[in-house]
């Protein structure tokens, strides 16, 4: 079930409170708000975040950032059709929520075109597990 995170969808989900308030960071982190976001309560847990802008070497498609339980973040770029979103890049790193200003960080490079940040391939930071086990990590990282 793909919901906005203002849309109460009367699916419960003990992780929704610690993944708002982590997005709530992240998209404060990059300058933006949490109506640009969806989250999918299905497993994996996932979440998309657009991007209102357009990156080198993709100049006429529009961008997005995706997080979900197993990979953490990753940039997208949008098709000219109803196919589903390419990834371009992964930010990587040893934990699916790592610290705000790493993912604005993971951002402007993307926007600078440095490939120095993140990895091409995906990365499996933990397997898809209980939506409680999912509220801890998340909780972990919020401050």
């Amino acid at each position: 079930m793909t919901a906005s995170l203002y849309t109460p969808t009367g699916h419960p989900h003990p992780a929704m409170a610690a993944l708002s308030e982590y997005l709530t960071d992240v998209t404060t982190a990059l300058g933006i708000g949490l109506e640009s976001c969806t989250v999918d309560h299905d497993s994996p847990v996932s979440a998309y975040v657009a991007l209102d802008e357009h990156l080198p070497g993709y100049p006429d498609r529009d961008v997005a950032l995706l997080w979900d339980e197993v990979h953490g973040w990753s940039a997208a770029v949008e098709t000219h059709s109803a196919e589903d979103l390419i990834v371009i890049r992964y930010l990587g790193g040893t934990t699916i929520a790592p610290p705000p200003a790493r993912v604005a960080r993971f951002v402007a490079a993307l926007r600078d075109d440095d490939h120095r940040v993140g990895t091409l391939d995906p990365p499996t930071v933990r397997t898809a597990g209980s939506l409680a086990d999912l509220d801890t990590v998340l909780r972990a990282a919020v401050p």
